[in-house]
């Protein structure tokens, strides 16, 4: 369950190899994406370069409106599955939700987003960039996937206190260790030391 998941960099997520979540910092050539899942338009999440190397004319692009607008302006060729928080959907035989992502660096009027995608079964959450909020407190997933940076998102003490609530199978930390101002490989050791031990906690960054 948890061998199929990479994080190429930060808070780029790829699973079974060909679906992406924020494709960021990928500099090869694939065209492997078959669907691309964007959490909002901030350049660490939405990176045109990267999303070139990895589409092709079939891939389904889900995204927000000031995504949208971003890869129109570049344009991306892919047909677009515009979505806003509470949504759901299905894109390529993945079903998915969306809840609000939001801080006092991404205001929750501005529509940003976490995912909660249905892939062979089980269910995987990518956050976006967010505090701990009511939101994502209800989130009911399989595996997690958590920001622990501080300063942008919530710190690792605080998501880990959302994954005690969330109770995961399977709960991975993400975007750190990259971004100036955010928490380096350090943070992992609190992540880990305040996850209730019942809780599997993978390290792939």
């Amino acid at each position: 369950m948890k061998e199929n998941i990479k994080i190429n960099c930060h808070s780029s997520i790829c699973i079974n190899d060909k679906i992406y979540f924020d494709p960021f910092q990928i500099h090869e050539k694939r065209n492997n994406a078959e669907v691309i899942f964007i959490t909002h338009s901030h350049f660490d999440h939405l990176d045109v370069e990267s999303i070139n190397n990895i589409r092709n004319d079939k891939t389904k692009i889900v995204c927000t409106n000031d995504s949208a607008k971003i890869l129109r302006e570049n344009k991306i060729p892919n047909d677009l599955y515009v979505i806003k928080p509470f949504d759901s959907g299905k894109a390529d035989n993945i079903e998915f939700k969306t809840f609000p992502s939001y801080n006092s660096h991404h205001l929750k009027k501005m529509g940003f987003v976490g995912y909660t995608a249905k892939i062979d079964g089980v269910t995987y959450t990518v956050c976006g960039d967010t505090d701990a909020t009511k939101e994502l407190e209800e989130v009911k997933t399989d595996i997690l996937l958590i920001p622990i940076g501080g300063f942008y998102t919530m710190d690792a003490v605080e998501a880990a206190k959302v994954t005690n609530i969330i109770k995961p199978k399977l709960v991975i930390p993400t975007h750190y260790n990259f971004i100036s101002g955010t928490a380096t490989k350090e943070a992992e050791k609190d992540f880990i030391k305040n996850v209730d031990k019942e809780i599997e906690v993978k390290i792939l960054i």
